[in-house]
């Protein structure tokens, strides 16, 4: 490992300042305001006929490009009579105008339409322009960025072109072998085959507390997750089987993402299964991985028990200086949490954290500090997979809130959402969910997809009185998107710690900069250890907004 340099930044000397109390939050939906007010098409308004009309398309926060300010894409979803009609639904790209976001999918080239499902960013090509991957039901679609606002379609050929029933879910770049190229892991759901599958109310997997449902997970062939290794040469090689991604056999994946677990400096992988065990893919260093789930405590609820997953996330909530997990479920079970307790053994700690006071069908999850005391809080997403539940008689709604978590400290969270306001507690059908700064406050916004309605961007409209690090990583010998490499911020008493990380929530991908509530500190030391090794510490760093270039001094930026 290489030290590459300490940068004491002159002038400036640690403060031990910080907030006493969190700083308040209070979130209000702009969506409309900033033309962001077209319904996102997906699956059935009254009744859904197949699973597939059930999991809603993914989302991204990201600067395509590159002029400081975040964008937003929204992938294409369906529905039957569209389909039929050959009226699919496009893609939305929308462009970051300051007050306004223009939407501009046509004109940049993003024009593949159908079942959308999960979406990730990185830079596969190293050449400084974010790129885009967009998984599909029966299809795949990976789109280079040209650097002049545009999009190649480039999926055929970098080899990731599919052919079969593959139905793609979650998906994440990584660099598992650090080669400083982006690799590319895809789950996959279900093998499904519309003409065989079964209709609602036909079986015990096609009713749900006596309604009469559309069928599946359950009854439905299981689905083998993909790991593309990058050439360097544009291509991507299926490398499942050799890499190990095939041994543990069929699940039904929904949500992924690629962090380190363990602090061996390798990108390991989560994925969120539905009534089937999850997945943790340990990385092994030599191109292989294994799947340690069930003897890292993972893969099932503290009980012993499956559980239906959704979306996930990772964060250091506890502050022991390992990554723990967050896991959305069905409804009538609450979401997991595992505390990552070495590296090598997770504790589920859900109903000691104060998690079991909600059990809605969740989706997306994140962990943000809201509240910028320097602990990760909890956002969570929720909506059912049945329309026939509303103004049924069996206690279910199809639209649910949005929880908000503040972390108490000490391994305790709390529902604010009350407290947070409206935007959150209005009940909706949601599915995927990012985060990112839209306004260039340094304090992340967040997007939420409801089905068959606009999304919600969510603002912190409470007086932003704390402090805050905002940092984007650019590799040089590592990935040129940084991911994986590990950040830790350090001021008096208090050390956090957020990678950048791969995919994550529920088909949907994060902008990739890191936010560091400092609470009252005007500055913080950081260490950034990338994906190439080399390690890198910045002293009395102030707040504000910084680009990390690895091998480089910080850079302040405005935006």
């Amino acid at each position: 490992m290489l030290l590459l340099g300490i940068w004491v930044l002159a002038g400036l000397t640690v403060s031990h300042a910080r907030a006493a109390d969190p700083e308040p939050v209070r979130l209000v939906d702009k969506a409309p305001s900033l033309g962001l007010s077209d319904a996102l098409t997906y699956g059935g308004r009254e009744r859904n006929d197949y699973i597939l009309e059930t999991t809603g398309s993914g989302v991204a926060v990201f600067d395509f490009d590159n002029d400081g300010d975040n964008d937003l894409y929204f992938a294409p979803g369906s529905t039957f009579a569209l389909q039929a009609s050959g009226k699919n639904p496009a893609p939305k790209l929308y462009r970051n105008d300051g007050d306004i976001f223009v939407e501009v999918a046509r004109q940049a080239g993003l024009n593949r339409s159908g079942w959308g499902q999960g979406v990730c960013i990185g830079d596969f090509d190293n050449d400084g322009y974010a790129d885009l991957f967009n998984s599909f039901f029966e299809a795949n679609a990976l789109y280079r960025n040209n650097g002049d606002g545009t999009f190649s379609d480039y999926t055929a050929r970098a080899g990731l072109s599919i052919k079969d029933k593959r139905w793609g879910s979650g998906c994440a770049f990584l660099d598992y072998d650090n080669d400083g190229r982006l690799d590319l892991f895809v789950a996959n759901y279900v093998d499904l085959d519309l003409e065989k599958t079964p209709k609602p109310g036909s079986s015990s997997e096609c009713e749900w507390k006596g309604l009469p449902v559309m069928c599946g997970p359950r009854g439905l062939p299981r689905a083998l997750n993909v790991l593309y290794h990058n050439e360097g040469d544009g291509r991507f090689t299926d490398v499942s089987e050799s890499a190990g991604i095939l041994a543990p056999g069929g699940r039904y994946g929904l949500g992924a993402l690629a962090a380190d677990f363990d602090n061996d400096g390798l990108v390991d992988i989560y994925v969120a299964c539905d009534m089937t065990p999850s997945l943790l893919y340990r990385n092994n260093g030599d191109g292989t991985f294994e799947d340690i789930a069930d003897l890292a405590g993972v893969a099932y609820n503290v009980d012993g028990q499956l559980q239906a997953g959704m979306g996930v996330a990772a964060a250091d909530f506890d502050g022991n200086g390992y990554l723990d997990l967050v896991k959305t479920n069905f409804s009538g079970d609450l979401p997991s949490l595992y505390r990552n307790e070495d590296g090598d053994f997770f504790e589920d700690v859900s109903l000691a954290a104060g998690l079991g006071v909600n059990q809605y069908l969740g989706w997306g999850v994140l962990f943000e500090d809201f509240d910028e005391d320097g602990l990760a809080d909890i956002l969570m997403a929720h909506g059912h997979v049945y329309p026939e539940v509303e103004g049924s008689s069996i206690g279910e709604k199809y639209r649910q809130p949005t929880i908000l978590y503040r972390n108490l400290g000490e391994g305790r969270f709390a529902d604010i959402s009350s407290e947070a306001g409206p935007a959150l507690t209005t009940p909706r059908p949601s599915r995927g969910v990012a985060a990112g700064d839209l306004d260039g406050d340094g304090r992340p916004e967040i997007v939420i997809i409801n089905v068959n309605a606009p999304p919600s961007v969510l603002f912190n409209d409470a007086p932003a009185g704390g402090s805050r690090l905002w940092l984007r990583l650019h590799g040089k010998q590592s990935n040129r998107s940084a991911i994986g490499a590990q950040v830790k911020v350090s001021t008096e008493g208090r050390t956090q710690r957020r990678d950048v990380v791969g995919g994550g929530s529920y088909y949907a991908q994060s902008d990739l900069a890191l936010h560091f509530g400092l609470g009252g500190a005007a500055e913080a030391d950081v260490e950034v250890r990338w994906p190439s090794g080399n390690v890198q510490r910045f002293a009395g760093l102030a707040a504000g907004r910084y680009i990390l270039t690895e091998g480089e001094p910080p850079a302040a930026v405005s935006r």
